[in-house]
């Protein structure tokens, strides 16, 4: 009678096991990739990291999604260290870059995908005389060792130096390719986003800053560099050396829809999209 019972109550707790295994199993299912019925993928990708990249992950993802009518794509800033650290630690399925990893982030089992190429142009006020610098007057600015802009051919008023955060892949390019890696001078206002750095510019007759090419508009100048204007040809022939790369991060190989999007992004209609964007291919 006892053994039966006991039977009974083993039985009882064995499908209540079961059944509260397979609500969890899809449960999770729902945040990962799925087949429909249909043959349609389904689930949610988050991609974050740098605010140079955003800009055409956001419209990339409006281009995936119309397509795969069950993903649901966010794409969020907060700069390139950022976005690798998401990766990381799962934050992100996918994090972007506007830099190459380092060595000890490559030791992290991730995985660097180019997406594409971008050049960092130098800015100025467009009520601004000042047409061009050398690497050596723009290293000296950001060092403080040049404070006006008349030491530069320009009007005798006082130079507002603008820069990114720390962290930033527009700063680290800046800072490898302009000031050597010497510390750019304290008074810098910083800022954090390629947006801010070209809205306190415009608005500065006085100030300089340097941005994604991809981001240039009415509102700024951008200075030639050692007599070599920032425009697609000089960056694809090399002979505008302020460039970068613009990358998307994985913890190890993508899968899923992560792999799914970002082979959408390099596909012809993924990098066609991030030319009339504003950057360049990486084919």
């Amino acid at each position: 009678m006892v053994s039966s019972r006991l039977r009974r109550i083993t039985s009882f707790l064995l499908l209540g096991l079961l059944f509260i295994g397979a609500v969890l199993v899809s449960g999770c299912g729902a945040t990962d990739t799925e087949k429909k019925e249909n043959g349609e993928l389904s689930g949610t990708l988050t991609i974050a990291g740098s605010t140079s990249v955003q800009p055409f992950s956001e419209v990339l993802a409006e281009e995936f999604m119309a397509k795969h009518k069950g993903i649901q794509v966010n794409v969020q800033g907060g700069g390139s260290s950022q976005g690798i650290e998401a990766a990381v630690s799962g934050a992100a399925d996918i994090g972007s870059a506007s830099r190459d990893l380092e060595d000890e982030e490559e030791a992290k089992n991730l995985i660097s995908i180019p997406i594409a190429i971008d050049g960092v142009a130098v800015v100025v006020s467009k009520d601004n005389k000042v047409t061009g610098l050398t690497a050596e007057q723009i290293k000296n600015i950001y060092l403080g060792n040049i404070k006006n802009w008349k030491e530069v051919g320009g009007a005798d008023a006082t130079i507002t130096v603008v820069t990114r955060e720390d962290g930033s892949g527009t700063r680290e390019a800046f800072s490898k390719g302009i000031m050597n890696e010497e510390d750019i001078i304290n008074s810098a206002i910083v800022q954090n986003s390629t947006g801010a750095v070209r809205t306190t510019v415009a608005g500065d007759k006085n100030a300089i800053g340097y941005v994604s090419m991809a981001s240039l508009n009415s509102e700024v100048k951008a200075v030639e560099l050692d007599g070599v204007a920032a425009t697609e040809a000089n960056v694809k022939n090399g002979t505008y050396k302020l460039q970068r790369p613009f990358i998307y991060i994985t913890k190890g190989d993508p899968k899923g829809i992560a792999k799914e999007f970002i082979d959408f992004v390099l596909s012809e209609e993924g990098q066609k999209i991030i030319v009339d964007e504003g950057a360049f291919t990486v084919k």
